[in-house]
Order: C-alpha cells, then structure tokens, then sequence
C-alpha cells in the first residue's frame, strides 16, 4: 500500500474532490460525506438520481456516530455478525444527514469494510460516499481499463473523477450485500 498515494487521496477528499477507489469486488467513487457539492458531482459522474441515496463507508463503526441514531443491543449484534465485510446495512439515520446523501429516506446505507486499502484510505481521510464507479445502467467497473473508458472525454462523458487510487480489488464476485434490520435483502 502507498502512502504517497493515499495521502494524495485524503487531500483530494479534503478539496472536495470526486476518488475513484478499488473496493471489496468493484471499483467505486467516493468524496468527502459532508460536502454536497462533491455528492452533486458522484451524481452527474454517475447520471444517477439524488433520490436513490447513497452509501458510506468507514474503517470502523464509530466514524459513523454522527450519522447514525442509537443502536439496540441486538442491532448491534447484527452489524458485529458481519463487520468488517462486504455487507452493507440500512440504518435510522440523524435528521440533520442531507437529503443528497440519505435520498428520499429517513435511512442510510452504510458498510465497515475489510479492504484494506479502503479501510486505510476511511482511516486517514476519514469516512466517504462509496458507490460503484458506473454510469446509471451500466455494470460496476471490475478493472482499472474499464473505468477510465466509462469516464474518458472519448466515450462522451463530461465528468471523471479527479484522482483514481491505485490498487486491487478485493476478493468478492459481487458489490456488496445491502440488508436491513427487520431481516430484509434489498440486494
């Protein structure tokens, strides 16, 4: 793992930059989780709809305090059953998380994850909007090939990202599963 690199990240993060980043099975796009304007630019990047959400991923559950309301016991032991991991869970989310980053629900999507480039990339710039680096409709980037051409000015796309972390994917066939408490499977 390269700490040039990492740091290079963090300071595009802190800029209010749009990092493409190799995650559990895909590539993904993240910024800073505050900055709405960042969160606009993941969404035009993407051609995605602000009313879907998006998902945040961390190194560890305590980056998400001020984000998530209070957790039961046996919440807890949910997340404790599958983090750190390719997971990620809907959870009853603070009124102040901005509509652009929860959509149109009273919930967030979140993910610790065991990557570890991810997991040192949340540790030193803290936690980040993760989604697939795809335009709506397209599958997931699964090589580094592939997402320079979905972002290249030659395939027509205006937006890119503005720094592209290098490194492997992790091990997974699939982005991550998407649960919620009652026991659903949205994914």
């Amino acid at each position: 793992m390269n700490t040039w690199h990492l740091q290079q990240a963090r300071r595009c993060v802190e800029q209010g930059g749009v990092i493409a980043y190799p995650t559990e099975a895909v590539w993904g796009l993240g910024c800073d989780p505050t900055n709405e304007d960042a969160i606009q630019r993941i969404l035009a990047i993407k051609q995605r709809p602000w009313q879907k959400g998006m998902l945040v991923v961390a190194a560890s559950l305590d980056q998400l305090d001020d984000y998530l309301l209070p957790l039961s016991a046996e919440d807890f032991r949910q997340l404790d059953a599958t983090w750190p991991g390719p997971v990620t869970w809907v959870l009853p989310c603070e009124q102040h998380v901005p509509p652009l980053l929860r959509g149109e629900h009273q919930t967030l999507a979140v993910r610790i994850s065991a990557h570890p480039l991810v997991k040192a990339l949340c540790e030193v710039a803290g936690p980040l909007v993760s989604t697939s680096a795809n335009p709506a409709g397209h599958e997931p980037a699964r090589s580094l090939v592939q997402l320079r051409q979905y972002f290249s000015p030659a395939s027509g796309h205006s937006h890119s990202p503005d720094f592209i972390l290098p490194g492997q994917l992790g091990d997974q066939k699939q982005p991550s599963e998407i649960r919620t408490l009652d026991g659903q499977r949205l994914r």
